[in-house]
């Protein structure tokens, strides 16, 4: 894989990579836009931090781009869903740099409650004066935590170590994190209104862009203490320079900006008011925190190249990381039920059903669903559809894709169905569970049968009669196709009868045709399992 690194990120962590002999690593930092365009098209990822926009026309140079790694947590610089729809996974390091960023949130409302940096210049000056520079405490003080995340749950914890009462708001948080925490959950309102600090700790999105503007600035008490090292934009720049001007806001600090470098005649304004102390954007700037996110999304880049879980990646549905190993096996028969039942039909889906029956219906089975999604549509287009860009190519096709559950599977503790309709009303089904971990086709249509896929197997169905199978066997011998094994399903005696044979070689067209003769098939199928010989990923990272 060649991999373009194009912002600074620790030598540590890439080292994973250039140990990797899979791995071709090029360091190009400071790349003009124009310049990375016309390289990019080369490469199959790229790392970066906020320094380069992967944007919509960086996504269609990149022709051969499979991973877009962000080194830090936020990806507002990479436009997700447009790498979505070109099939391109986006991970990032959310983990990494939060005790960075957490304590980095305490430096800065320590610095300002106490006048550090102006206590500081003012010596350096030559000076010794104190009285100017009586600070603030904390204990006692009734702190606001926007965003209870990674971050935002660690300072809430250092506030509480200072003796704060701590409150909370983030509507995706449950009751018990906030019990856990010790703080309490409020609405965004009775936050502002009730609280002596404020800091957020949300990603910057469409919900949260600008979430702290005139109308919050307008409930908060006088004299109250606004942080943001989060991202720039969650607390409106203009109301949060007027309300430092009139008093409101007592102390400010910030680390981030709408515009980075900040040169606006607003944020330069912004930053000049002395009641405000600012750093560069250095929420994540520890040696530990840049090896951590290096570390982590190498790692994630060569669990992709192994075909392992994405613990990071932010556009795939994915399982809870502990249910993974659990998962895993179901992951692969699904592709192999995907793989067998779309060689069955001869158009494309009107209609994919996936069904989940017995204890795995009790969980989330999106990724086991979307998986099989990007294994049947691999089969029909000509386009790389994995599990980022799966549903959204079926939407464009017009398939409609449903999935039901029960809890009770009858005679299977587990038991997955795939259902393919097709133009006509015609009707494909599939059925199949695991035996041991190992994959078993249990249902074919309403013929009950049992068998373990393989890579080369074939489907003949016709009216049952007396040597119907001598014959299926005299034609393969006389070609050199050796049938490993064979499953026969029929409804009743001298009725329609369905056969599934395993062999050891493909099935050439022309003794296809000439088994259709002999024994007069309604339907005849020679299948190539892929996915039974060397268990190819569907893009799932499993």
């Amino acid at each position: 894989m060649k991999i373009i690194v194009t912002d600074e990120v620790a030598s540590e962590g890439l080292a994973l990579l250039t140990q990797d002999q899979r791995v071709e690593l090029d360091v190009r930092l400071g790349l003009k836009k124009e310049e990375l365009l016309a390289i990019i098209g080369d490469y199959e990822a790229i790392i970066t931090r906020s320094g380069t926009t992967v944007d919509k026309a960086l996504l269609d140079a990149a022709r051969k781009l499979k991973v877009v790694a962000r080194a830090g947590v936020g990806i507002d610089n990479v436009d997700v869903d447009y790498a979505s729809s070109r099939g391109v996974i986006v991970v990032n390091a959310p983990l990494g740099n939060t005790n960075s960023a957490a304590e980095h949130t305490m430096a800065l409302l320590l610095a300002a409650c106490r006048n550090v940096t102006k206590a500081n210049a003012s010596l350096k000056s030559g000076e010794w004066k104190r009285a100017p520079f009586t600070g603030v405490e904390l204990k006692g003080k009734v702190a606001g935590v926007i965003g209870l995340g990674k971050v935002g749950g660690r300072v809430a914890t250092r506030l509480k170590a200072f003796e704060c009462e701590v409150l909370a708001c983030d509507p995706y948080i449950s009751a018990k994190r906030a019990h856990d925490l010790g703080v309490k959950l409020v609405t965004l309102d009775e936050l502002c209104k009730s609280s002596d600090i404020i800091t957020v700790h949300t990603p910057l999105n469409d919900e949260t862009r600008g979430m702290i503007g005139e109308r919050e600035f307008g409930l908060m008490k006088s004299g109250v203490i606004a942080l943001n090292v989060a991202r720039g934009g969650v607390i409106g720049e203009a109301p949060l320079l007027a309300n430092l001007k009139s008093g409101k806001v007592s102390l400010a600090a910030i680390d981030v900006y709408s515009v980075e470098p900040p040169k606006s005649d607003l944020l330069v304004e912004l930053i000049s008011q002395d009641r405000l102390v600012v750093t560069p954007h250095l929420g994540a700037n520890t040696q530990e925190a840049q090896v951590n996110v290096a570390i982590d999304v190498s790692k994630e880049i060569l669990n992709y190249l192994d075909e392992l879980p994405l613990e990071n990646a932010v556009n795939i549905p994915r399982f809870d990381l502990a249910l993974m190993d659990q998962m895993r096996p179901f992951l692969n028969l699904m592709r192999v039920l995907s793989e067998f039942g779309i060689q069955l039909v001869d158009s494309n889906p009107e209609k994919v059903t996936f069904g989940y029956a017995g204890s795995i219906a009790h969980y989330d089975c999106s990724p086991l669903t979307v998986c099989g999604l990007s294994v049947l549509l691999n089969r029909m287009v000509d386009q790389d559809v994995n599990m980022v860009n799966a549903s959204l190519v079926a939407e464009n096709m017009g398939i409609v894709v449903e999935e039901t559950k029960s809890t009770r599977a009858d005679a299977f503790s587990n038991l997955i169905t795939l259902i393919i309709e097709v133009d006509g009303g015609k009707r494909r089904l599939i059925s199949g569970t695991l035996f041991e971990g190992a994959p078993r086709i249990v249902q074919l249509r309403d013929y009950s049968m049992e068998f373990a896929p393989a890579e080369h197997m074939l489907l003949l169905s016709y009216e049952d009669r007396p040597g119907m199978i001598g014959k299926i066997g005299t034609i393969m011998g006389a070609h050199d196709i050796n049938i490993a094994s064979m499953n026969l399903g029929r409804r009743e005696r001298k009725g329609e009868a369905m056969v599934i044979l395993t062999l050891d070689s493909a099935v050439p067209s022309t003794v296809l045709e000439e088994l259709r003769a002999a024994t007069d098939a309604t339907f005849i199928k020679a299948l190539h399992m892929i996915n039974a010989k060397c268990g190819q990923s569907c893009g799932c990272g499993a």
